[in-house]
C-alpha cells in the first residue's frame, strides 16, 4: 500500500495549528506520518502539535526536525520534504482544516495513474474565525476555464509556465518528484517549482473541488475579491522596479533546470523562450516611446498571449509604466 507523508511547516502558528493537527488525524485515509519542520517558533506551536498528536491518539508517527536558524518559508519546506519517507508527500500550512477525505482522494488518483507526479485541488476561503467566504481559491487567483481545461488535456506546463495557478496548501506529489526537483532555486516558491518540474517531467492533476478550508487572516491574505478595474489600472501605472529582473532569474533558473532533465524538447524550448522573453522585459528603456517597437514586435509574435500573466494587458503595462531611476534610457 502507498504510504502517506504530510509535510507539516510551522513558525509560531499556536493559534490555529491545533486545529489543522486535529483534521490531519482524522483524516478517513490516515498519513503513516506527520513530519513537522519549524522555522524556530518562539512560542507554544510544538508543545500544541505533540499534545494534540497524543490526544488523537491516532496511530500516526510524529516526527519534529530540530527547528534551526530561521530558513523562510520556502527552505523549510525543501527541509520537511527531504526528510519525509512516504511514497506521497502532501503539504500542509499551519493554519488551514483539511477536509476528512483530502489523503484518500490523493492516494486514490496516485494509486490509479502511474505516470501522475502531483496533484493540487480548490479549496474553500474562510476568514480567521473559520466563517466560508463565498468564494474558492481557483476563483479568487481567477484561474480561467482555458487554463483549468489545459491542466485537464495533459498541458499544464504552458499553463504553469505563464503564472503560478498551484496553491501548495493544496498540492500532494510522489517523492520521486524530488529527484528532478531538489534542490529548490532561491529565486522560486517551493509550491510554483515543485508544479513546474512535475508538469514538465510527468503528470499533473487538477481537483476542481476544494479539499481544505484555507483560511485568511493577516499576512496571508491573497485577494478574496475580484481586482477592480481602477487597481488593475493602479497596477498599470505602478513603477517597473525590479519585479522583471526577478521574473527573468526565475525563468532562466527553470531552463537550466529542465536542460538537466528528461524532458521533451517542446518544453525546454518554452522555458528558453520565457527566460529570453522575461530578459527582453527587464532590459527594456527607461523612456516609454523607446520601447515601444521592442513591446510591438514581442507582441505580433504571441509572446505576451504565451509567456506573460496578463496576456495583452501585459502589452500596455509594458508600455505604460513608469521606471525606476537608474535604468538605461
Amino acid at each position: 500500500m502507498t504510504t502517506i507523508s504530510v509535510a507539516l511547516a510551522t513558525y509560531n502558528g499556536e493559534r490555529f495549528v491545533a486545529e489543522q493537527v486535529e483534521s490531519i488525524l482524522a483524516q478517513s485515509r490516515r498519513p503513516d506520518e506527520l513530519l513537522v519542520a519549524d522555522d524556530g517558533s518562539t512560542d507554544a506551536t510544538l508543545d500544541i502539535i505533540r499534545a494534540t498528536h497524543e490526544a488523537a491518539g491516532s496511530g500516526v508517527r510524529l516526527r519534529v526536525l530540530d527547528p534551526g536558524g530561521r530558513l523562510g518559508v520556502t527552505k523549510n519546506f525543501e527541509r520537511a520534504v527531504s526528510a519525509c519517507e512516504g511514497d506521497l508527500i502532501v503539504l500542509s500550512d499551519q493554519d488551514d482544516v483539511w477536509h476528512p477525505d483530502r489523503l484518500e482522494r490523493a492516494a486514490t488518483s496516485f494509486e490509479a495513474r502511474p505516470g501522475l507526479l502531483l496533484q493540487h485541488s480548490d479549496a474553500r476561503l474562510v476568514d480567521a474565525d473559520g466563517r466560508p467566504l463565498d468564494v474558492g481559491l481557483l476563483e479568487a487567483l481567477r484561474v480561467s476555464a482555458a487554463e483549468r481545461q489545459a491542466i485537464h488535456r495533459g498541458e499544464a506546463f504552458s499553463a504553469y509556465l505563464r503564472r503560478n495557478l498551484v496553491t501548495g496548501a493544496t498540492v500532494a506529489f510522489r517523492a520521486s518528484l524530488l529527484q528532478h526537483a531538489m534542490p529548490f532555486p532561491s529565486s522560486w516558491v517551493h509550491d510554483e517549482w515543485l508544479a513546474a518540474i512535475a508538469a514538465s517531467t510527468g503528470e499533473v492533476e487538477l481537483i476542481e473541488e476544494p479539499l481544505i478550508d484555507y483560511r485568511q487572516h493577516g499576512a496571508n491574505q491573497i485577494g478574496a475579491t475580484k481586482p477592480t478595474l481602477r487597481y488593475r489600472i493602479s497596477r498599470m501605472l505602478e513603477e517597473r522596479g525590479d519585479r522583471y529582473e526577478r521574473l527573468a532569474t526565475r525563468a532562466e533558473a527553470l531552463a537550466d533546470r529542465l536542460a538537466q532533465l528528461p524532458v521533451p524538447d517542446r518544453m525546454l524550448a518554452a522555458a528558453r523562450d520565457r527566460a529570453r522573453f522575461d530578459r527582453v522585459r527587464a532590459t527594456l528603456p527607461k523612456r516609454r516611446l523607446a520601447r515601444l517597437g521592442t513591446v510591438l514586435d514581442e507582441h505580433r509574435a504571441g509572446s505576451y498571449r504565451r509567456l506573460s500573466s496578463q496576456g495583452t494587458l501585459d502589452v500596455f503595462r509594458d508600455i505604460l509604466q513608469p521606471a525606476r531611476d537608474g535604468m538605461k534610457p
